[in-house]
């Protein structure tokens, strides 16, 4: 080694400097930008939950206290007699198995068409599926209003006028989950599926063993939306159905309403029931979508 290769002791000092204080400034920035994320996730978490909460506490509220001045938040007098009025006026137990059976069979065949259409558009080479995608990605532009009159005619002229099957059918197939899939099965490497092919698997048998099974986190987040857009759904039940047994939930809280005096009390506490099933649903599986890899199965 000749002398032009140890460093001098000046550069080793200034070096050794250079290396305590560095670390030390990028400890104190990530510091105050973690503090300074986590009070802006703080200060938005409350502003959507306050109403919420002051939502849920008003329907413990009597009748009397809810436009009473100064408001509370809390309620003085906590009671229930808005939730049993509402469970003995409306048939809410009819109302939630029809929207269960709306919500469960819409939520099956939507995440099972949009994992097919979702596999063919990003795995096929197809000029034709490239322009259906396109006229799939063409329906988010347009206001859901707009599409009301003719999909109500075509499932009149159908004969599913006041039936179930007149509610599922015109929402199976939504672009976001087609686009969803679809971006999901982008990031899988074509090798593997190159490989399959190989080795003998047909084109069914790729898609049921190893492309259902790893985009399994794609179909727990889509059936987790999917149930929550069919039981808030209100517009589109309300023109399809007639018949008062098969109301689902939200239009049974409409018919609470009166036609000039509202029961805000009733009202309230109808518009929570609704909320339990969902809310219960919602924090069952959410920990399957957290702690799902989305990865998972597949090598870099």
């Amino acid at each position: 080694m000749t002398t032009t290769d140890i460093p001098r002791p000046a550069d080793v000092d200034s070096g050794r400097r250079v290396s305590k204080k560095r670390p030390r400034k990028t400890a104190t920035g990530g510091l105050r930008q973690a503090v300074s994320a986590t009070t802006l996730l703080w200060i938005m978490a409350c502003l959507y939950g306050f109403p919420v909460l002051w939502f849920v506490l008003s329907s413990f509220k009597p009748a009397s206290d809810l436009f009473s001045y100064p408001l509370t938040l809390v309620p003085h007098n906590p009671t229930l007699s808005g939730f049993k009025a509402a469970w003995d006026s409306a048939n809410f137990s009819q109302y939630f198995i029809n929207t269960a059976i709306v919500c469960v069979i819409t939520t099956v065949l939507t995440v099972g068409v949009s994992c097919c259409t979702g596999y063919a558009l990003a795995k096929y080479d197809n000029r034709w599926l490239k322009a259906f995608f396109l006229c799939i990605l063409a329906t988010t532009m347009l206001p859901g209003e707009v599409m009301l009159a003719p999909e109500f005619l075509v499932v009149r002229n159908l004969g599913l006028y006041n039936s179930f099957a007149g509610i599922i059918l015109p929402a199976v197939l939504t672009a976001t989950g087609c686009f969803m899939f679809r971006q999901f099965f982008l990031t899988v490497p074509d090798e593997l599926v190159e490989a399959a092919r190989i080795d003998g698997a047909k084109e069914l048998s790729i898609f049921l063993r190893i492309m259902v099974p790893i985009s399994r986190p794609i179909m727990l987040t889509l059936a987790i939306l999917s149930f929550q857009w069919r039981w808030n759904d209100y517009i589109w039940p309300l023109l399809m159905l007639n018949d008062p047994n098969k109301f689902t939930v939200q239009i049974g809280i409409q018919s609470i309403v009166g036609a000039q005096n509202i029961n805000w009390s009733v009202l309230l506490g109808a518009s929570v029931i609704s909320m339990i099933p969902l809310i219960a649903i919602f924090l069952v599986f959410q920990r399957y979508v957290m702690g799902a890899d989305i990865n998972a199965g597949l090598k870099d």
